[in-house]
C-alpha cells in the first residue's frame, strides 16, 4: 500500500469521527437540550430541502459531465480509486462543516452574507487542484508547483464555483429556515456520488488503493 493510501485511511478515520461530533451534537438539538459550543448547522431539515439539495447536485454533475463531452475534454479526467471515492464522500462532511458552517458571514444583511459566499466560493475552488499540481516531495525534498491552466482545468473549477454556490444557497434557501447543514451534506455527497458512478462508467475508477 502506498503511503498516500495510508494518509487518505487516517482522514477518512478523521472525518467519520468529525462526523460522528457533528451527530451528536445534532441529537443533543433534537431532544431539546442542544450543545452550546457544538458545531454549525446540527439543526433539523425536511425532507424535502434535503431532496431538492441532493437533486441539484445530480443536476450539476449532469451538466458537468455533458459539459466535458461537448468540449472533447471527457479523457483527460483523473483516475480514482476505491478507497479515494469513499475518503470524498466523508471530505465532503467536512468540507461543508468548514465552509457551509463556519466561513460565512450570516449575521451582517443579506449583501454581506452573499459577498462571502461569493469570497469564500472563489477560495473553495481554488483550493481544489484543478489549476495546479503540486508534484514530488516536500518543499524542501524537490515538490514543486505546477499550474495547469488548460480548458479541463478552467472547466472543473467552474464546475466546482457552482457546486459551491449552490451548498451555500441550500444552506441559506427559505426551505431550511434552520439553517441545517443536511440539505449541504445531501447536495455535496450526491455531487460526489455523481462523480464517482461517471467515472466508473468512463473507466476512470480502479482498484481499491
Amino acid at each position: 500500500m502506498q503511503n498516500g493510501s495510508w494518509l487518505q485511511i487516517l482522514m477518512l478515520g478523521a472525518g467519520l469521527y468529525v462526523a460522528k461530533l457533528w451527530l451528536d451534537d445534532f441529537r443533543a438539538q433534537r431532544s431539546g437540550s442542544p450543545n452550546p459550543r457544538g458545531l454549525p448547522g446540527a439543526t433539523p431539515a425536511s425532507v424535502g430541502a434535503v431532496a431538492i439539495a441532493a437533486l441539484g447536485g445530480f443536476i450539476i454533475v449532469a451538466a458537468e459531465t455533458w459539459g466535458e463531452k461537448a468540449l472533447g475534454i471527457s479523457g483527460e479526467q483523473s483516475k480514482m480509486t476505491g478507497l479515494f471515492a469513499a475518503y470524498t464522500l466523508v471530505a465532503a462532511l467536512i468540507e461543508e462543516i468548514i465552509f457551509r458552517g463556519y466561513i460565512v458571514l450570516d449575521k451582517r444583511g443579506r449583501l454581506t452574507l452573499w459577498a462571502s459566499v461569493l469570497g469564500a466560493s472563489l477560495l473553495f475552488t481554488a483550493l481544489h487542484p484543478f489549476l495546479w499540481q503540486w508534484e514530488g516531495g516536500l518543499p524542501w525534498n524537490d515538490g514543486q508547483l505546477n499550474w495547469t491552466l488548460g480548458l479541463k482545468g478552467w472547466f472543473s473549477s467552474a464546475a466546482v464555483f457552482v457546486g459551491s454556490l449552490w451548498f451555500y444557497f441550500v444552506r441559506f434557501a427559505p426551505f431550511n429556515p434552520q439553517r441545517s447543514l443536511l440539505p449541504c451534506f445531501a447536495a455535496h455527497a450526491s455531487k460526489n456520488i455523481g462523480v464517482i458512478a461517471v467515472k466508473a462508467a468512463q473507466g476512470f475508477l480502479s482498484g481499491w488503493f
